[in-house]
């Protein structure tokens, strides 16, 4: 919800349910923030330096002593997934992307621009800003960096504060990447107690730009570290953050049940609350638990706090052609010809065991045929059983396939629509199951399940006349498109 449009309710209602606002300091610094913002707030300090996180709304209380704003966003133009995808169906901003306009035009960062501060811009998002040459030049940023920061961000740092001529864009290599003792401990909370287990991929998915980055394990005594920090500010949860948390420790793309074990052990013996993982992979999933019932042991120590885990995860296709083509490592140590029973038997697995999987498809896919789509339509009717949510998403050109057109509009197709119509159905129909067994449990989220509860029977309101508006979108698009064919004169007999 948080990178779409606000759809059936005003903004600011919308805004308030998604995108909560943090608890503040008297100095504006939130008592927690993101993870990334935390990691380069961290090395700056440990660098010497008076930095601080600060809550847009509080720039103001900062004004007279500022001189160097950096600025770090996940999606900041609503160009990566799911916000593109969003904007695409319904035609509206993100509201992701207006409220971070709102903040660069706003009257505090306009001043501060004035008088002589040096904007940075980083983060998962950096990408976007090769995008939106002209409001990078309109507002004033002068510089992007694109990779991970904390090698970079002293020196550049320092260089505004000296006065010196700042590089325009700094992109950070894989090779470049920071070493474990490079990256620092985190200082201040984290949002959802977010900490950090592994950083990189081995799998090497072409439309990954992670998959290109170098695997470090983090040790499991700065892990403890950082989740002592959140228990301080009063955080009794955590979030194991890795792209594929199975694979801490692992030989290669083969998990390990002894590092993770020990991980699991040494983390809920810390903390109070509950645990979630970031992400893993479908495969690791079927390995870990085929070969050594991994799923089932982990679960059987997390279920003595909590009914259920939450982890992302991403079937991406359901076409063996192009799983072989895009992604061909996903699969391992399985075959990629294997990928569609992979994610079935990875699903079962996860309903078992009371995971819960927010899983992603990408459609729109380079080398895609109608026939792939169909394939991935099929899966997701294959999944029905399984509790989970599934999100189509639209292809965005990051990784190695960086350079290749985005997907637009006028290349839905009547398949892209059968896979989204699927997702939507499926969702619809294990969204409340959800939300009432294992979600918002007590008084205090009264306000929140009554919102959530009413978005869903709005979508099932605007959804009962799918197949017409389906069918207008699919005659509007095919009339647009005749009319683009050029007419030529016929010629000879």
């Amino acid at each position: 919800m948080a990178t779409g449009p606000a759809i059936g309710v005003p903004e600011q209602l919308w805004l308030w349910a998604c995108c909560p606002k943090p608890k503040v300091d008297k100095l504006g610094r939130p008592l927690i923030a993101p993870y990334g913002l935390r990691k380069i707030e961290a090395k700056l300090q440990d660098a010497g330096y008076n930095a601080a996180i600060v809550d847009p709304d509080h720039l103001g209380k900062h004004l007279d002593t500022m001189k160097v704003l950096l600025l770090s966003h996940h999606d900041y133009f609503a160009y990566g997934p799911p916000s593109s995808e969003w904007w695409l169906i319904t035609g509206q901003e993100p509201v992701n992307r207006r409220s971070f306009i709102r903040l660069m035009e706003s009257p505090v960062v306009r001043e501060a621009k004035k008088r002589g501060v040096k904007i940075i811009a980083g983060g998962p998002a950096a990408w976007q800003w090769l995008w939106e040459l002209g409001l990078w030049e309109k507002w004033g940023v002068d510089t992007v960096v694109d990779g991970e920061g904390e090698r970079v961000v002293v020196e550049l740092v320092e260089k505004a504060l000296r006065g010196e001529e700042l590089p325009r864009y700094v992109y950070v290599s894989p090779r470049e990447a920071p070493r474990i003792e490079e990256i620092p401990t985190i200082k201040g909370a984290s949002v959802n107690g977010l900490v950090e287990i592994m950083r990189g991929c081995p799998r090497g998915c072409r439309f990954c730009s992670v998959t290109l980055r170098p695997l470090r394990f983090i040790p499991i005594e700065k892990i403890l570290q950082e989740i002592e920090v959140n228990l301080k500010a009063g955080i009794k949860n955590v979030v194991l953050h890795s792209e594929d948390v199975l694979l801490y420790g692992a030989d290669g793309v083969k998990p390990r049940p002894e590092p993770l074990i020990k991980l699991h052990q040494e983390v809920l013996k810390k903390i109070p609350g509950t645990i979630a993982w970031a992400h893993a992979s479908l495969s690791a999933i079927k390995y870990s638990e085929e070969n050594y019932k991994l799923i089932s042991t982990l679960m059987e120590m997390i279920s003595e706090r909590q009914k259920m885990l939450g982890v992302e995860v991403g079937i991406e296709t359901g076409s063996v052609n192009l799983a072989k083509k895009i992604m061909p490592a996903k699969a391992s140590p399985y075959k990629a010809e294997e990928w569609p029973e992979i994610v079935k038997d990875a699903f079962a697995i996860m309903h078992d065991n009371h995971v819960i999987p927010a899983a992603t498809v990408i459609l729109g896919l380079p080398e895609e045929t109608p026939d792939d789509v169909l394939k991935t339509a099929e899966l997701i009717d294959e999944l029905k059983s399984y509790r989970s949510l599934i999100v189509p998403m639209f292809f965005v050109p990051m990784g190695a396939l960086k350079n290749i057109d985005k997907f637009r509009r006028e290349s839905i197709t009547r398949e892209h629509i059968e896979v989204m119509k699927a997702c939507l159905q499926h969702d619809l129909y294990w969204a409340r199951d959800i939300m009432s067994k294992f979600y918002f449990e007590g008084l205090r989220y009264a306000p929140l399940r009554f919102f959530l509860n009413s978005f869903i029977s709005y979508v099932e309101r605007k959804t009962a006349n799918i197949d017409t508006v389906i069918e207008e979108f699919l005659k509007e698009k095919t009339e647009k498109e005749t009319a683009a064919i050029p007419l030529q004169k016929a010629t000879g007999g």
